[in-house]
């Protein structure tokens, strides 16, 4: 019952920071309480009990995920309900369900989370509950638990192979086989709306954001921004997205070589697909380019996601920017923000055309006096304006902002884009990782005869920032334990080894698909490799593993050759069977010798030495390694004897 017990409790415990902690104590507490009860320590749980606490919980479920449907409200109802069959259990059968019950729990974990660092975790529960099943099966055999783990180890390692040729060759249908709905993770990374101090507090966090893998040229640091939603609308604080808006997309020319490149996510449960900007074009059919140049999926990020983009980061349209368009990129609002209304005023007045007002902000910016720091001081709700007339210090968000305030407010069609800007290169698994602490905000300027500008105005105040990262601009940024794992080249070569193997377990494993399956095909001399082709390398693959494990069991069932102790004996009993008294199938050493001595007493006196002593050998104190000499002194004993014939 402890084994069973064991498996049930570590399935259980793997999903413990996903599930409720009431549900975790409830496992952890039907747990004790049934070992107490096997123990003897306490009285079983009644029946009207059990009932009234399998009312509860289910009411506790349904009132938490409003649903029983679903891996996460699916995972928390079998706990709950495994500890209430873990109170009952008394039989073999039902020791068997809750064995299954884990085994259930434990898919549950493997579908929510495929992670790396997890595999070993699901490898040891297997392990456990197929070692549970052996001790229930053979309970009553006194079999110990290292027994029934070395057994169950063995199995799974025949297994092994087969699991293998199932992963290669099992068709694959495309998409997700299992059609889990959304989780309700929390949604972390960059949203649709940006106010003073939350992509300050993004930059916080060294988590990674997506990694980047290049199929040729990399661009220069200057020009590795990685686009996501840029926000129009503004209310003199926050900057966001405005769902309401949309015009036409501008035709664009694109300058320049393009950069192919592969890009994973990592799960944010927002819908943003981060491209080099600027994107040619959406590169999955489930993917909204929208008309300012963003991809949005259809679906939450809910999963690692791979794409292949291809990009240009120098554009340019010649075509016009419509009333419209020209409106929704000017608008501000009235009572909002009067000193900077001023201030642009003032610079527009000595400034002739749109591109000598973009200058002359700029050059406010560069000679102003202003700050770059993570750490700035709080704006009120005019928030331009105390940024550029007070504080001075800011963020990218407080310079986009600041900029693109300014420059709508002289006339000029500007937004502000929100992603990521630069990366890590990871010199182990030759991509780039992109942080959360790399996330970035920049404006975009409307240019007539030119179109869409992309102009940084923290790369004007401090152009450090495109070429150094935040953990190297800014230290303090992050926390002491990444700073200082990050400071010695050891650990941080440590860390790219470690991260590189997570991308490739996700791309090679965890992303296998059909495409994969058939390129395997075709690289063992396949040609025009289809869906037959597949079913036929799996039944091929199936009776390979089939005839392997035919032959080890032949191979185990075949009988061991005699050892020393076994020829001699068989010697011996040949010398006796010339003599007229052969030793019959059934007959041990004891009854041979007692046969012997009544059939024929002239042999009694010797054979009988030497079939005790063989019996000694054999069966006695010292038969699990009788010693060396003892085993040639017997072998000497029988050579050295010659039975007479009975006359």
């Amino acid at each position: 019952m402890l084994w069973t017990t064991a498996a049930f409790v570590a399935a259980g415990l793997l999903q413990v920071d996903r599930i409720p902690v009431w549900a975790t104590a409830v496992l952890i507490a039907s747990a004790a309480w049934q070992l107490s009860v096997a123990a003897g320590k306490l009285p079983a749980l009644p029946k009207a009990a059990q009932l009234l606490l399998t009312f509860v919980l289910v009411t506790c479920v349904v009132v938490r995920f409003h649903t029983v449907n679903g891996l996460a409200a699916g995972t928390v109802l079998l706990i709950v309900m495994g500890s209430i069959k873990l109170l009952e259990t008394r039989t073999r059968r039902d020791r068997y369900i809750v064995i299954g019950a884990a085994l259930f729990l434990l898919l549950a974990a493997c579908l929510d989370r495929q992670g790396l660092a997890r595999a070993p975790l699901y490898l040891i529960e297997a392990g456990l509950c197929c070692a549970a099943l052996l001790l229930t099966a053979y309970g009553g055999a006194g079999l110990s638990f290292r027994f029934a783990g070395t057994l169950a180890a063995r199995s799974l390692l025949l297994a092994l192979p087969l699991a293998l040729v199932f992963f290669l060759f099992f068709p694959r249908l495309p998409g997700g086989f299992w059609a889990l709905p959304a989780s309700d993770a929390a949604v972390t990374g960059l949203g649709d709306s940006m106010s003073p101090g939350s992509i300050s507090l993004l930059t916080a966090s060294y988590d990674p954001a997506f990694r980047v893998r290049f199929a040729g040229p990399i661009p220069p640091p200057p020009e590795r921004y990685w686009r996501g939603p840029a926000l129009h609308d503004f209310d003199g604080y926050t900057w966001s997205r405005g769902a309401q808006h949309s015009y036409g997309q501008q035709v664009i020319r694109y300058l320049g070589e393009p950069y192919r490149y592969t890009v994973t996510l990592v799960p944010d449960a927002n819908r943003w697909w981060f491209a080099l900007d600027t994107v040619a074009g959406s590169p999955d059919k489930h993917v909204l380019f929208t008309y300012d140049y963003a991809l949005v999926a259809r679906d939450p990020v809910t999963r690692p996601t791979s794409y292949d983009a291809l990009s240009y980061t120098h554009t340019e349209s010649s075509d016009a920017l419509s009333n419209y368009a020209r409106h929704i990129e000017t608008a501000l609002p009235h009572d909002r923000n009067p000193r900077t209304r001023a201030l642009a005023a003032s610079l527009r007045a000595r400034a002739a055309t749109d591109p000598q007002f973009v200058r002359a902000v700029i050059d406010y910016l560069r000679s102003g006096g202003f700050q770059y720091s993570l750490t700035p001081p709080k704006l009120d709700l005019d928030s331009v304006d105390d940024f550029l007339f007070h504080t001075r210090e800011g963020f990218c968000g407080h310079f986009a902002s600041a900029f693109v305030a300014l420059l709508r407010a002289g006339g000029v069609p500007a937004r502000v884009v929100t992603g990521y800007q630069g990366g890590e290169w990871n010199s182990v698994g030759g991509y780039f990782l992109i942080h959360q602490s790399d996330a970035h905000a920049w404006a975009e300027v409307w240019i007539d005869g030119r179109g869409w500008r992309r102009i940084d105005p923290t790369a004007i105040v401090a152009p450090e920032r495109l070429r150094r990262g935040i953990l190297d601009l800014l230290p303090n940024a992050v926390s002491g334990s990444t700073r200082l794992l990050h400071a010695t080249p050891f650990f941080e070569h440590l860390l790219q080894t470690w991260d590189a193997l997570n991308t490739a377990w996700n791309e090679r494993i965890v992303k296998f698909d059909v495409n994969m399956q058939l390129g395997i095909l075709e690289r063992l001399g396949v040609r025009s490799a289809d869906w037959t082709a597949l079913v036929v390398a799996l039944g091929g693959g199936l009776v390979g593993w089939l005839a392997w494990i035919a032959w080890h069991i032949g191979r185990s069932a075949a009988p061991r050759p005699p050892d020393s102790l076994a020829r001699a004996y068989a010697r011996l009993c040949s010398k006796l069977a010339r003599a007229g008294v052969a030793r019959d199938a059934h007959e041990g050493p004891l009854d041979y010798a007692a046969r012997i001595s009544r059939r024929r007493p002239d042999l009694a006196p010797r054979a009988q030495l030497l079939l005790m002593r063989y019996a000694q050998l054999r069966y006695g104190p010292t038969s699990s390694a009788p010693a060396a000499q003892a085993l040639a002194g017997f072998a000497r004993m029988v050579r050295r004897w010659h039975a007479a014939r009975r006359p």
